[in-house]
């Protein structure tokens, strides 16, 4: 047999009065209940550990370029902006809130992105308190280097231009990528104004404050002189495809221009920059960021390396509060 409640608010009608609504835009002003029956725990104050809320802005368009045949090829950002924690005034705070910006190139090989792939990391960037604008390039099918650093400094240029819209400090901007969209990074990050480079928002500097390189490639020709599991060489491999469909070894002069360390000298100032790399990456070898990082130690370069023992290329040890731990480190001393 089943017993049922019918909870009855009559005789609670009958011992309080109506009370009208308690118009209370800030909710930390809202009047406080005393009741606390008992059994029932009471837990202090806390702090927001997951941080901000986020608003993701879809799809934005930053720059429009055209296709090998001369179609319009529209390129996109995906903007998490830092919303104003609950609690807060939001319109007297969204006027004045200013967060410092990531610019992230994903990683594809140089084809097409995924955009959304490393989307739980952006996120934790985003609840500590920085936009991240996801950057999406030309693959390299449709446009070989130098077009996809070009992109990414347009990126930049367009989140300065548009620093109110996303509530973005325009002085404090990173620049960040894996794998391909590491050395896309790596290459636009040592150029900044220089060439190789665009006039779209020319009156705005594609210089940034820092980068953050993981497991990114830096020279295609030695690439299968270490351990790796793919031909790197051959006009169809990704780095072939990155130089126009040709291949590597066979135009070193061509491919001298896509080394990122060719663009750093002593007397020219560089970006700190931050480098991860795994120990059984079988994709990019791990040697790729040894070179780079000895380079950079060489010349003087702020430069700060961690090899990640047994992890691969993007998996295996990536994904944990140690490496963001160690980024939100670096970008609060750097950005």
């Amino acid at each position: 047999m089943i017993m049922q409640i019918n909870f009855d608010p009559r005789p609670v009608m009958a011992q309080r009065k109506l009370l009208a609504p308690i118009p209370t835009p800030e909710p930390a002003k809202f009047p406080y209940s005393d009741e606390l029956p008992e059994g029932c725990r009471l837990i202090e104050e806390t702090a927001p550990d997951w941080g901000c809320k986020v608003k993701i802005h879809t799809d934005v368009v930053y720059c429009e370029r055209t296709d090998r045949e001369g179609k319009p090829y529209p390129l996109k950002l995906q903007i998490l902006e830092p919303g104003v924690p609950q609690g807060e005034p939001v319109w007297e705070v969204e006027k004045v809130r200013k967060w410092p910006c990531i610019v992230y190139v994903q990683g594809s090989a140089f084809h097409r992105q995924n955009i959304w792939y490393a989307l739980p990391r952006h996120m934790r960037m985003a609840e500590h308190g920085y936009v991240v604008a996801i950057v999406e390039y030309r693959p390299s099918e449709v446009a070989p280097f130098p077009a996809q650093m070009q992109d990414a400094k347009t990126a930049i240029r367009f989140m300065k231009k548009n620093a109110e819209t996303y509530h973005i400090d325009p002085e404090h901007v990173a620049l960040a990528g894996d794998s391909s969209g590491a050395h896309t990074a790596l290459m636009a990050g040592f150029t900044g104004d220089e060439e190789p480079d665009t006039d779209v928002y020319s009156d705005y500097s594609a210089s940034v404050n820092c980068i953050v390189d993981v497991y990114g490639p830096t020279v295609f020709a030695l690439m299968n002189y270490y351990d790796s599991s793919e031909c790197h060489w051959l006009p169809d491999a990704p780095e072939g495809m990155e130089l126009g469909g040709l291949n590597v070894l066979d135009h070193l002069d061509l491919a001298d221009q896509t080394v990122p360390m060719n663009y750093l000298s002593p007397d020219k100032p560089t970006p700190p920059l931050l480098l991860f790399h795994g120990g059984r990456d079988r994709l990019v070898p791990f040697n790729q960021s040894v070179i780079l990082y000895e380079t950079m130690k060489k010349l003087g370069k702020e430069v700060e390396f961690y090899k990640v023992a047994n992890a691969g290329h993007g998996c295996m040890g990536f994904d944990n509060d140690t490496i963001s731990g160690i980024v939100l480190d670096f970008l609060g001393r750097h950005i």
